[in-house]
């Protein structure tokens, strides 16, 4: 192994002798990784020439160090670093500590970053069997090919002539040309050149914006549950919060809002629940903004994944007064490596926060801007898009199917037309931080919600599944798992069918009952179900607000229990129940005693 350029000094004013600084600044060194395990270290020659030391200071003290066993020595070879280290017997001070300059280096910090603004993942959450938390890298989804191609042509001469030269702050025009004329189209948005910046990824956008509009006299209105860093960008800036609640059409728009200047807004699927902002809250949105004189920031992070039904208009495109700012990100597959993304709104503001930014971070590199630019062009970003779209469109079908079939009625869903994340309701009395810690124990991650609150009402039952970094054929054994630990916590509390209320229908009851019977329902996640049991044993089934899932399957009676099979639903398992009959409900209770379920019931006689 070749030697290391030597990274040691002496201190002229030190009181350690100069064996003792050498010694000092050596073991320093290895334990700081500069001179690694097995490393030839420099010969003595070459570091007495450079310290401007005799040589035999220099042998003496590394001598010292063979001894404490740091060093070995090797014939006609030199001195190299043990494989093994030992603890040196000398050492003045802990390797890289240093001593405070005059006093904790708190006292020079005139701002600090909230760490509680986001739940880190572990640092093994690819490890675990069933990761459910949101954001994870896929590396499967990655375009490698595509990317390497892209690569290829912002490599050649003539490209790296236009991104290898001095701009002045100024994007890469080709990358801004395919963003107005591909991308924004879908969103809705019209935009010229001066209306579009790129940045390092969304969070830069958010963070110009809130050094740029946001000041202790500018109040801003922000979705609670909502995104805990852009809360925090705006307390950074001493600005007064309206935490505005949300619902199934995401954020009120009412009176609460009359005296806030800006609105934050996350409309495609609201950053914490999920939940797609409708049409008529953004036009109500609109409208107030327009009334009060407000600005809008509509982070549009996660625009490409909606799987029920078309997407609605982005509010920008919407927009006619120019006071929306749009704030959105390249793909969730190509972001987390390559941190681009853009802001799009009137040009003034356009141009200050280009010098903001220069005065930041300079600009996202020209040579992925252009790589990202062919991409685009080359058509892969829309194949990307279109396949990301059918994956995770498949794995939060999968996992919306999982929950519906483990865990009636333990949980509820957040209402949600897509995306990459589910928002879970457990019963009143799940606690969710003992959840997630025995999950985690049986190798399953789920993602509690307090950081996405600011106020201190915040739910203890909830919790967050994400789709993005596990396969859709996993899921259905993570969500079995889960199941299981909520169904421990939550037994107590949970009706059983030793203790129910209603009569129970033994067989000759479900011979007249049944036949003919007619069962509402609807599913964890908000969507009607009804269910037509036919005389001559088969099924229908309807689910959807129009009716538009459908499935056929076959019922019968196995002693006292009533048995039913669908072809697709309910993974096309056979699943026996006991019945009882409570006024016009039916219940349906599990192998295991405890209900799965309640639903309307009519049927042609009922004795």
């Amino acid at each position: 192994m070749a030697e290391p350029e030597a990274l040691i000094y002496i201190e002229s004013d030190s009181k350690l002798g100069l064996q003792a600084q050498i010694r000092q600044k050596l073991v320093e060194s290895i334990h700081l990784g500069i001179f690694k395990p097995g490393m030839r270290l420099p010969s003595s020659r070459k570091l007495s020439e450079q310290l401007g030391v005799a040589r035999n200071t220099v042998v003496i003290a590394c001598q010292q160090l063979v001894a404490e066993g740091l060093l070995t020595s090797r014939a006609r070879s030199g001195l190299y670093v043990a494989r093994r280290l030992a603890a040196p017997a000398y050492s003045p001070h802990a390797p890289g500590e240093r001593g405070s300059i005059t006093g904790p280096w708190q006292q020079w910090l005139k701002s600090r970053a909230n760490p509680d603004i986001a739940r880190i993942a572990p640092a093994d959450a690819r490890d675990y069997p069933f990761c459910f938390l949101d954001g994870q890298f896929d590396t499967s989804l990655f375009p490698v090919a595509e990317w390497r191609e892209a690569g290829r042509y912002a490599l050649g001469s003539g490209d790296i002539g236009v991104w290898s030269a001095a701009t002045g702050g100024l994007d890469d025009p080709m990358l801004i040309e395919e963003l107005r004329t591909k991308i924004l189209p879908r969103r809705g948005i019209n935009a010229r050149a001066e209306e579009i910046l790129i940045t390092v990824g969304a969070q830069q956008s958010l963070y110009l914006l809130a050094e740029l509009l946001v000041d202790a006299s500018v109040s801003v209105a922000m979705e609670e549950p909502g995104y805990p860093e852009m809360r925090h960008l705006v307390q950074r800036r001493g600005a007064p919060i309206v935490h505005q609640p949300i619902d199934g059409d995401g954020m009120l728009v009412d009176g609460a809002l009359d005296d806030s200047r800006i609105v934050y807004v996350t409309p495609s699927h609201q950053a914490a629940t999920g939940v797609t902002m409708s049409l008529e809250r953004r036009r109500a949105l609109l409208e107030k903004a327009a009334q009060r004189d407000m600005l809008i920031v509509e982070d549009d992070f996660d625009c490409e994944s909606n799987y029920k039904g078309y997407p609605h208009p982005a509010l920008r495109g919407m927009d006619r007064e120019n006071r929306v700012i749009y704030v959105s990100c390249l793909s969730k597959v190509l972001a987390p490596g390559l941190s681009l993304g853009f802001m799009v709104a009137a040009p003034e503001l356009i141009a200050e926060a280009r010098k903001l930014r220069r005065l930041l971070a300079g600009q996202p590199p020209r040579n992925n801007q252009r790589a990202m630019a062919h991409f685009i062009r080359l058509g892969h970003y829309d194949a990307l898009t279109a396949s990301l779209h059918r994956t995770f469109g498949q794995r939060w079908d999968a996992l919306r199917q999982a929950l519906n079939f483990y865990l009636p009625p333990w949980v509820a869903l957040a209402p949600s037309q897509g995306g990459t994340v589910l928002w879970v309701q457990g019963s009143d009395d799940l606690d969710v931080a003992r959840l997630v810690d025995e999950a985690a124990r049986r190798g399953v991650l789920v993602e509690p919600v307090d950081h996405f609150y600011a106020l201190s009402r915040r739910p203890l039952n909830c919790f967050r599944m994400g789709v993005s970094g596990i396969p859709a054929h996993r899921i259905r054994e993570g969500v079995a798992r889960l199941a299981a630990v909520v169904r421990e916590f939550t037994a107590g509390a949970t009706e059983h069918l030793d203790h129910c209320v209603g009569r129970r229908l033994l067989r000759r009851d479900l011979q007249v009952t049944i036949p003919g019977a007619v069962m509402r329902t609807q599913r964890v996640y908000g969507e009607p179900v009804e269910i037509l049991l036919h005389a001559d044993g088969s099924m229908t089934g309807r689910a959807g607000f129009a009716g538009e899932d459908r499935d056929y399957g076959r019922w019968w009676l196995d002693g006292d229990r009533y048995v039913r099979q669908w072809q697709r639903w309910s993974y096309a398992e056979p699943a026996s129940y006991a019945v009882v009959l409570d006024g016009d409900r039916i219940k349906f209770y599990l192998e295991s005693g405890f209900i799965e379920d309640t639903l309307a019931f009519e049927a042609a006689v009922i004795h």
